[in-house]
């Protein structure tokens, strides 16, 4: 049943001086952000000096005006980080309760009242594996069954395979649920699409138009997606209690994994998003960000206020917005409802790319919906933090050219060897840029170690930290050889490339040394041409470049060794990497790992 109508109209007259629901004192969240923004600004202009001192000791040259750009290009990303981290780790052990000031909404969640609201589960599937999907979509559907609450759900799995034998597959692993499931079967629906227009977002939007309005919420899942019933419920509860919050997003962790490549990189996401998404909720508030998977969705509004526009031209600029979520949360503030996070982690997990190629391709796809937004972020009405938001998704990737040409331009700007350069003054902020760079993960890593117990979920002391400093060293071999794909990516966006929009692989398996050196042979040819040159003209300064520069040198033995099924064994049987899901595994996990 939907909420009734008074109820919406009397939250319509709400004093402005609250957020939407009313949860929250707009006072406080504005004196937040100017917090944030002082602070960021302080920073950003303090390196932003620092950096122009070192580079105009000897007088700027061209090359020096170059650097000082691309610094100042690049560092925006990591400041931000820093203080989201920082502030994060402040809230989960300065203050009594933390997750109450960031999100004040949450206590609804748990107040086990009866549902009285209708949910659509969907799944969009576009080419992969049926059988793996639809085995984690059963067991989101029993655990939610398991909460006596059932009834108040739907499953929609919403198709946009092109390739048919992998449709003749979904529609027989439908069908065949649906015969098990008895009269609960009547609440499964398949739908196929056979043109993908405007890709996941043009399906979702397509479930809103025709069977959207039997449901007031929805919560879409990727094929890769896990929930429990008792997160999906604590969302949908508090949603049912703030008719005004639009979209409800959960904080998505890893499952365990037997891929050497996506425990390392889960472990450290980990711990990289807890504590920024606690901080950068604090002040984002009511325009959080949505992941697009994993969050409830009000579905009225969505249907009726988040149309995404088409936009002019041709790919890869042109067409269908690729990154279609951030868009989506911004159009949902606009039309008067919040857009929440839940910084905590509670029954809500993804899994990660298996490879590095897996990894790049999905973060290419991103690079060019985010690139779209160059279109967006002048929409007429929305608010001035979503513009922002939208701001700051391009800039997390036209940092990452910025940064490259760094790299490029440090044997010329050693070449050049000017005298009383102030090499210690460089070297001090190398360091705190690059300690800035891994704050997050930093913090992370602290909340544990601060935690009551924290070390014991992971396994104890020893196992945690040499899991720690593997993440460490492994998320800067990985940053050189994705940094380097995504600048000739979007070198690339300029002259007409584009993604092509499919399914992925999401099981653990290997990378041929023929595949690695056909993937990678331009990053490793970039890093021995600057390492190369490092190495003739000063040697200690390679030594110094190694964190961000040996990545290169490495990139075919890191995508082969990550990739090896003989080393995620090895992380598997001896805990390295693990997540607490590891150790005391939840149902859900269980389920599938027997599925």
């Amino acid at each position: 049943m939907t909420e009734p109508a008074h109820l919406d109209a009397a939250l319509d007259l709400r004093p402005s001086s609250t957020t939407p629901a009313g949860v929250q004192s707009m006072a406080e969240l504005s004196k937040r952000r100017w917090f944030v923004l002082s602070v960021n600004i302080s920073t950003y202009a303090g390196l932003a000096l620092w950096m122009a001192s070192i580079l105009g000791a000897g007088g700027l040259s061209a090359v020096d005006v170059v650097l000082l750009a691309c610094f100042l290009v690049a560092t925006p990303w990591t400041v931000l980080g820093f203080w989201n981290a920082v502030l994060g780790l402040w809230l989960l052990h300065g203050r009594r309760n933390g997750l109450h000031e960031v999100a004040p909404f949450a206590a609804a969640g748990d107040a086990g009242e009866p549902l009285r609201v209708r949910t659509a589960i969907l799944m969009t599937l576009r080419n992969e594996d049926p059988a793996r999907a639809m085995a984690r979509l059963k067991i989101v559907k029993a655990s939610i069954d398991a909460t006596g609450e059932g009834a108040a759900f739907g499953y929609f799995i919403l198709s946009d395979t092109s390739h048919l034998d992998v449709a003749r597959a979904e529609e027989d692993a439908v069908a065949r649920w649906r015969a098990a499931s008895g009269p609960d079967g009547d609440r499964i629906v398949y739908r196929r699409r056979t043109q993908n227009t405007g890709y996941k977002a043009g399906n979702v939007r397509e479930f809103c138009e025709t069977h959207g309005r039997g449901f007031d919420l929805m919560l879409p899942l990727d094929a890769d997606s896990l929930m429990s019933g008792e997160a999906v419920l604590r969302l949908v509860r508090t949603m049912q209690a703030h008719p005004r919050i639009g979209i409800l997003q959960s904080l998505v962790v890893g499952a365990p994994s037997t891929s050497a490549f996506a425990r390392i990189f889960q472990f450290g996401m980990r711990h990289g998003m807890r504590a920024y998404t606690m901080g950068s909720a604090w002040w984002i508030g009511d325009c959080g960000p949505f992941w697009g998977h994993n969050a409830v969705v009000r579905i009225q509004p969505f249907a009726e206020h988040c149309h995404l526009p088409v936009l002019p031209g041709g790919p890869p600029l042109g067409g269908h917005v690729l990154s279609h979520d951030q868009v989506e949360a911004t159009l949902m503030r606009k039309a008067g409802y919040e857009v929440r996070v839940l910084p905590d982690e509670r029954g809500s997990f993804e899994e990660n790319p298996p490879t590095i190629f897996e990894f790049s391709t999905r973060d290419l796809r991103w690079c060019q919906g985010n690139m779209q937004y160059w279109r967006l972020v002048g929409l007429p009405g929305l608010l001035f933090m979503s513009r922002f938001q939208l701001a700051w998704a391009i800039l997390m990737f036209v940092g990452v050219p910025a940064m490259t040409l760094m790299i490029a331009l440090l044997p010329v700007k050693v070449w050049q060897g000017e005298p009383g350069f102030p090499a210690a003054s460089a070297v001090a902020l190398y360091l705190t840029f690059l300690l800035m760079y891994l704050s997050p993960k930093l913090a992370g890593l602290a909340d544990i170690l601060l935690t009551r117990g924290g070390v014991a979920r992971y396994g104890g002391a020893a196992r945690f930290l040499a899991s720690a400093a593997t993440e460490v060293a492994f998320s800067f071999l990985l940053g050189a050889v994705t940094t380097f794909r995504i600048t000739l990516f979007m070198i690339g966006l300029v002259f007409g490339r584009s993604v092509v929009w499919n399914g992925q692989s999401r099981d653990a398996h290997g990378v041929a040394w023929s595949v690695a050196v056909r993937g990678l042979w331009a990053p490793f040819l970039f890093g021995a041409a600057v390492c190369g040159a490092l190495y003739a003209l000063a040697p200690a300064v390679l030594l110094w470049s190694l964190p961000l520069t040996l990545g290169y040198l490495v990139a075919f033995p890191f995508a082969v060794v990550t990739a090896s099924p003989a080393v995620g064994r090895f992380f598997t049987r001896h805990h390295l990497c693990a997540v607490p899901e590891e150790f005391d595994m939840p149902p859900e996990i269980r389920s599938l790992r027997t599925a």
